[in-house]
């Protein structure tokens, strides 16, 4: 299943409305006509509708209850594409426009880290003519936010299992992401992820391009680099093993120096992780709605962080 890019208006694990929100709309957010076609009446009062219950919404949401880092399962592009009549690559297409808005509200709304998982590893077994376009827009989608300098960019996956020249397109964008003061140089091993950067010092969103991700494929690169490095610090295997600890795996993965993801959102309906951020999400909260990525609005996103806000997190205490 293709993670990037992925109409219904309804959201699971967040049906309800918060006291003082108002009633919710129903039925699916109207959407603006094409320039040149005019506006009906009926359309312009069902969008004002939305435009108040969003902005009552959003209102509503204390920041102290904002998930400081939101991963998402970016599904359905291709069943949206084949709803709207249109090619699988338009789908891929409509759904990278979508992430530099959906970035623009997380930041917004005062999210510090956003994971978004483009493509798994294994989606690179797809058929090339198949694999080769989409790959193309995902290049295209990264350049684009690093272009803007909103936001830190941070390759999370197996770099090394991407075609060379697509990998270095991606490095060169997070490269280009990064403040002046940054160091330029980035790691060559498997997991891509040994970057020097000046974090502390960098106040923007964090933005993680998962991109030939797997939650298997990155413990197993964690454990390699940590047992790559203590026997260049002279350690036995016996040693490691003594002293091996759940921080000492956590130090090693693509993210670390982040905080676990709070909040995991999938779209499409599909109620399953399919092994996203498979160690940092053993305390997240999931939220699946069932709009296919490429049609989902900032009120979904505004609805998962209520539900996120309502629910009691003990954190396995």
């Amino acid at each position: 299943m293709t993670r990037l890019l992925a109409d219904s208006s309804s959201t699971r694990g967040a049906s309800r409305d918060s006291v003082g929100d108002g009633p919710e709309p129903s039925g699916p957010v109207p959407h603006q006509p094409h320039r040149g076609v005019p506006r009906n009446t009926a359309w312009q009062g069902d969008n004002l509708l939305y435009d108040i219950y969003e902005r009552r919404l959003a209102a509503r949401i204390d920041p102290a209850t904002v998930p400081h880092h939101v991963g998402v399962i970016l599904d359905g592009n291709r069943r949206w594409a084949k709803s709207m009549g249109f090619g699988a690559a338009q789908g891929h297409k409509r759904g990278a426009d979508k992430i530099e808005e959906f970035l623009g509200w997380a930041e917004q709304m005062g999210v510090q880290v956003v994971t978004l998982w483009l493509l798994s590893t294994d989606n690179l077994s797809r058929d090339p003519a198949e694999l080769s376009p989409l790959l193309d827009i995902i290049a295209h989608a990264v350049d684009e936010l690093a272009e803007t300098g909103r936001w830190s960019l941070r390759l999370v996956g197996a770099v090394d299992l991407l075609p060379e020249p697509l990998a270095e397109r991606l490095r060169a964008a997070v490269v280009r992401s990064r403040p002046a003061s940054a160091g330029a140089s980035e790691s060559d091993g498997a997991a891509g992820h040994a970057v020097k950067t000046a974090e502390v010092e960098d106040r923007r969103m964090q933005v993680n391009i998962a991109v030939g991700y797997g939650g298997r494929q990155e413990i197993a690169d964690a454990v390699r680099e940590l047992l790559r490095e203590r026997a260049a610090a002279g350690a036995s295997l016996e040693e490691v093993a003594a002293s091996l600890s759940e921080e000492d795996i956590t130090e090693h993965l693509y993210t670390k120096g982040q905080p676990d993801p709070d909040l995991v959102i999938r779209t499409s309906g599909e109620q399953r992780l399919s092994g996203f951020l498979l160690w940092q999400s053993v305390h997240s909260e999931y939220y699946f709605c069932e709009v296919n990525w490429p049609a989902f609005r900032r009120v979904d996103f505004l609805r998962a962080l209520r539900d996120f806000a309502g629910r009691e997190r003990r954190l396995g205490r």
